[in-house]
């Protein structure tokens, strides 16, 4: 049986940690939903985002599972700075779209004390397949009490 853990950071504490702490870069993701265990958010996309022959580019698409993976992480164990990518592993399926904004659907697959798991499916926006999928660890810093 599944457990039934609470959120403990909503997509406006989430949005609001993202300005404090990566300030450089919350402008570039927006989140669309928050659930236990699961978030769905966009990079919202833009000429910085794309690469030569009108895609997106692998970096920006990086970018976006990484923070997905990373806030799927703090919507349930509260604001982690400190939390950190420890592996990941992408694989590019298809071109994405280079006019619309990029999805990511990520879900925790494991979340422990020290790590947690997730999966990160992108989406061109108005695509039912995927453009990539990721799993990505992350270390949890030890709560010090």
């Amino acid at each position: 049986m599944a457990e039934h853990r609470q959120v403990k950071m909503d997509a406006k504490a989430l949005s609001a940690f993202m300005r404090e702490v990566f300030q450089q870069v919350a402008d570039d993701f927006a989140i669309d939903h928050v659930a236990p265990d699961e978030i769905t958010m966009r990079l919202l996309v833009g000429d910085r985002h794309l690469r030569p022959g009108g895609t997106i580019s692998g970096p920006s698409m990086f970018a976006l599972a990484d923070v997905a993976a990373y806030l799927a992480t703090l919507a349930m164990i509260g604001p982690q700075a400190l939390a950190v990518t420890t592996n990941c592993s992408i694989d590019f399926m298809r071109k994405p779209a280079a006019g619309v904004d990029l999805i990511a659907k990520a879900r925790l697959l494991k979340l422990g004390r020290q790590l947690s798991v997730t999966d990160v499916m992108l989406y061109s926006e108005g695509m039912e397949v995927p453009v990539a999928r990721a799993t990505l660890t992350y270390a949890i810093p030890p709560v010090k009490g």
